[in-house]
């Protein structure tokens, strides 16, 4: 290379960064970086200014919904007097058999969950962890502090409870939209595991939806509940009625039982389900619950065809002067159709949907016959 053309190159080199820096000092007074700015990131002492953007994981997911919901989330604690049998010993292994009753003993457990609904001290939880009306209920929040259960307000007709206590200025839930949801989207479940490991978070899916299940054990009775949540999110003893969350960390459901004899097969209340019942109790301070009076066992379309009867509510059982038995309905009758429905799922489904006084038509079939009887709906009480 010639000495005229290195000359030649390095007067090129300077004059493309004299431009450069004259070319940018002009664009900054004439256009006030607006225009370059849109297209190229800005040069500065400090590096170049790009735009953050906060890439979401399922783990980050997670640990903001727990930072958001984790103040809210109580555990409930039982006091209770219990007599200890008493027993005698014999054989050689000093094998035990239980022979009445023996003294009274104070038991003191963490046995479920809930989840605070009102700065002013309103929790809720499931009807089924506070069954007891003989004991005395305290909760517990995440920066232990112990509160005294002041009332407890349970819900005839669902599994449902709700606690008052002595407070002011805690932090409610956000609850969200359970008729939204989808098999498959992604939950996390909070609560007081086995009653021994508080905030316990576990994450899962929506294994299904519409699920109908026979939930309780042979010492506290069962309930038929319709129309939960399925998850794989573990759910153990402890984690009733503590909350469901989506992503947002709004309570999509209440956690209430898990299936026996399965893994990962959990079941949540929907929260729209009780939406209702939480309005009315903020209104009147009660639930009102609209109430027929019967206990009674679906009939299926495959037993329907083999005994020859129509499908719908079998009754089993007519409570004394229930809307059921001031309307002449009778024990072995079959609700064939409420209002104009044909009842072919559960009949509470239909009952739960009108309001306490509301006049209903009832198609019953009784001895072969079809009848026409119409009842008023009462209110349920505990």
């Amino acid at each position: 290379m010639t000495k005229l053309k290195k000359i030649l190159i390095s007067l090129s080199l300077i004059f493309v960064v004299l431009f450069s820096l004259v070319g940018g000092a002009i664009s900054d007074r004439l256009f006030g970086y607006k225009i370059l700015d849109r297209f190229f990131p800005r040069l500065t002492s400090q590096g170049l200014q790009l735009t953050q953007q906060k890439i979401l994981t399922e783990e980050s997911v997670v640990i903001d919904v727990v930072e958001k919901v984790g103040p809210s989330v109580v555990t409930i604690n039982v006091k209770k007097e219990e007599k200890s049998p008493l027993s005698i010993e014999f054989g050689p292994f000093g094998f035990s058999f239980p022979q009445g009753q023996g003294e009274s003993e104070l038991i003191e457990e963490n046995i479920g969950t809930g989840f605070i609904i009102s700065q002013d001290g309103l929790v809720v939880t499931n009807k089924h962890v506070v069954a007891d009306v003989n004991a005395t209920y305290r909760i517990i929040t995440k920066d232990d502090q112990t509160y005294e259960v002041q009332k407890i307000f349970r819900d005839p007709a669902n599994d449902l409870a709700i606690l008052q206590i002595n407070a002011n200025g805690l932090k409610p839930v956000e609850l969200g939209d359970s008729d939204q949801l989808k098999v498959g989207q992604f939950v996390i479940a909070i609560g007081t595991a086995l009653g021994d490991f508080k905030d316990t978070v576990t994450t899962g899916v929506i294994s299904g939806l519409g699920r109908g299940i026979t939930a309780g054990s042979i010492f506290e009775g069962t309930e038929r509940l319709d129309n939960v949540i399925q998850t794989d999110a573990a759910i153990n003893p402890g984690n009733s009625g503590g909350p469901l969350l989506n992503s947002q960390g709004q309570v999509i459901g209440i956690n209430v039982a898990v299936a026996a004899g399965g893994q990962n097969i959990g079941f949540a209340i929907p929260i729209n389900v009780i939406k209702e019942g939480i309005d009315n109790f903020n209104q009147t301070g009660q639930f009102n619950r609209p109430f027929l009076g019967v206990r009674y066992r679906m009939v299926s379309r495959d037993v329907a065809i083999m005994n020859e009867v129509p499908q719908g509510a079998y009754i089993v059982e007519i409570i004394k002067d229930s809307a059921a038995d001031k309307g002449g309905l009778k024990v072995g009758d079959i609700i064939t159709e409420f209002d104009g429905q044909k009842v072919e799922e559960e009949l509470s489904a239909f009952i739960s949907q009108k309001k306490s006084g509301a006049k209903i038509k009832l198609t019953v079939w009784r001895d072969g016959e079809e009848l026409e009887l119409t009842v008023t709906l009462g209110q349920a009480t505990e």
